[in-house]
């Protein structure tokens, strides 16, 4: 039994959808999270800039004795990962290869992503998903200004749907049966989203797959917490306020303590 706690990271609330299933599927693991909106966006930056802070919040995280690192940033997993798990003594899980894996499970002819201007201009998905299989159809999108909506509680508004509306439309001229919510902000948006593209098209959140993953490297290393009192402590590199906010509002406000950290320095 490993009673230390799950570290996660992401550029701002959106690795909250992550932790939230975290928090349902593992009720004896604590966690630590990492927002890191004293830097947001990440979709904006170079793959340079979001490997360097994702590498100083490992290291932060790894100080505060995590037992493994989830990067709940589709963003940060494709400019950080392999970086990650080479730099530190502890294993981490990505959200991008498990939410490929999860579009991929109802055998779909053709696939749509959205995410950040960087994920979509790095393609991870897409080369993950072709990987996986080669035969697949792949519609990526751009979809930056709706991390914007998530930040600043803008969720459930009639600005949020005109936003999704916008983003979106040029999925009317090329339909996907599913779609990747490729950014950990976006479930935060699934109704303005369903509503967008229909019915029909298979929201496909990463979250759920990765704590599968998640729960497979636990058992495989030994590092699962059995019988403990799951605690959550939140940090944030930008303003504590917005953390609370954004927590009270995402999680219910259902944490131990939420504090402003410095990894600048590192």
């Amino acid at each position: 039994m490993d009673r230390r706690p799950i570290g996660v990271m992401d550029s701002g609330l959106g690795g909250l959808s992550v932790l939230r299933v975290l928090r349902q599927e593992l009720p004896d693991e604590s966690l630590l999270f990492v927002g890191d909106q004293g830097h947001f966006p990440y979709g904006t930056k170079t793959q340079a800039e979001v490997r360097q802070l994702a590498l100083a919040i490992g290291r932060f995280l790894v100080r505060h004795d995590a037992k493994l690192m989830v990067v709940a940033c589709n963003t940060a997993t494709g400019a950080a990962l392999p970086a990650l798990q080479a730099a530190l003594p502890i294993p981490v899980v990505g959200v991008i290869r498990p939410g490929a894996t999860a579009a991929l499970a109802t055998n779909p002819r053709t696939i749509g992503v959205i995410g950040t201007d960087s994920t979509i201009k790095n393609g991870a998905y897409e080369r993950t998903l072709h990987e996986l299989q080669p035969a697949v159809k792949v519609v990526s999108q751009p979809a930056q200004p709706l991390v914007a909506i998530v930040e600043h509680g803008q969720t459930g508004t009639p600005a949020a749907q005109r936003a999704v509306d916008e983003v979106l439309q040029p999925f009317a001229s090329q339909p996907v049966e599913n779609l990747i919510l490729g950014c950990t902000h976006f479930p935060f948006l699934s109704k303005e989203i369903q509503h967008k593209m229909g019915p029909a098209v298979r929201l496909i959140d990463p979250a759920y797959e990765t704590v599968q993953t998640v729960k497979q490297v636990l058992a495989a290393q030994q590092l699962a917490a059995a019988g403990g009192q799951q605690r959550t402590v939140l940090y944030t590199t930008g303003r504590v306020a917005d953390l609370q906010t954004g927590a009270d509002r995402l999680l219910a406000g259902d944490y131990a303590q939420c504090a402003s950290i410095d990894i600048d320095g590192e």
